[in-house]
């Protein structure tokens, strides 16, 4: 028997720095409004009454990239918006991550001209992509609950 099974039983609880740290940045990540196209419309329904994204501890989409550590790339990226988004980017604290939400941010879409990005990728790094036109808010929900995996997972040093 264990310290932890010990400790349970006197209402202790045990955990790993990392594993706190990771629920942690799970629990308070704080989204910046990208929203471009017609995805903007989804990423806000996303966080109305129906979806409610506060039950993730994203309580606001923040306009600024001071207050977030989390870029949703709603839409397509034309290449004048490409260095404000990639400015904002690097605005944001560390660590941050970002979700290329629908096919326009993730692959150009249907737009493949001279105009449009094909893919934030191209700017940015990119954690999580959303596929669909426009992808469903629960499409971005999941993709949210995608990213949180993939952040628990994270070990402390491969953040710093």
């Amino acid at each position: 028997m264990g310290v932890e099974e010990k400790l349970a039983d006197m209402g202790v609880v045990t955990t790993t720095l990392e594993s706190a740290v990771g629920w942690g940045r799970t629990r308070a990540m704080w989204p910046m409004l990208f929203g471009l196209a017609c995805c903007a419309i989804e990423m806000m329904a996303a966080q109305a009454a129906d979806y409610d994204m506060s039950r993730f501890g994203m309580e606001l989409m923040r306009p600024s990239p001071r207050q977030s550590d989390l870029m949703i790339v709603a839409g397509r990226v034309s290449r004048k918006m490409a260095p404000v988004l990639r400015h904002l980017y690097d605005q944001m604290a560390e660590p941050k991550w970002v979700i290329a939400m629908g096919d326009c941010a993730s692959c150009g879409g249907v737009f493949n001209n001279y105009a449009v990005v094909q893919g934030v990728d191209e700017i940015v790094p990119v954690d999580i992509y959303i596929s669909g036109c426009p992808p469903r808010p629960e499409a971005l929900i999941g993709g949210v609950m995608a990213l949180h995996e993939k952040v628990e997972k994270l070990k402390i040093r491969d953040v710093l």
